[in-house]
């Protein structure tokens, strides 16, 4: 399993959300670092809740930033956000009251969102927002 990494890829160029992004980055490696250590199931269920608590928090915070100046694709991140949280929620569920669970497909989609969304989904707003004097 490789761990994610923070690099010149995971920047957006303002400070409140690349820390938050960090964090989130560390706590996606521990679920995953949990899983492959085969950590029993009540625990990762804790940890899940934890990305997910952390994760919402964050979306609202990148929303609010995000509308507060006007963002044009502020609509589609915002989906993108729910589409996220729905994914997460259902990986939850799943861990709590299946009693086979591919763990694989978690380890996978994990790391996968973080990437995808930073990457595809929030450079663009950091160059925006950095146009328009936010730091």
């Amino acid at each position: 399993m490789t761990l994610l990494k923070w690099s010149h890829e995971c920047i957006v160029g303002v400070e409140a959300m690349d820390d938050q992004h960090g964090i989130l980055m560390d706590t996606l490696n521990e679920v995953r670092i949990s899983l492959v250590h085969g950590t029993d199931r009540s625990a990762i269920c804790l940890q899940l809740e934890h990305l997910i608590e952390f994760t919402q928090m964050h979306f609202e915070c990148e929303e609010r930033l995000l509308q507060q100046h006007g963002f044009p694709a502020f609509n589609e991140h915002e989906t993108a956000h729910k589409h996220l949280l729905a994914k997460l929620y259902a990986a939850l569920e799943q861990l709590n009251h299946d009693d086979f669970v591919h763990f694989s497909s978690l380890l996978e989609f994990l790391p996968a969102w973080y990437l995808e969304h930073v990457e595809q989904l929030d450079r663009p707003y950091g160059v925006w927002l950095n146009e328009r004097g936010v730091y």
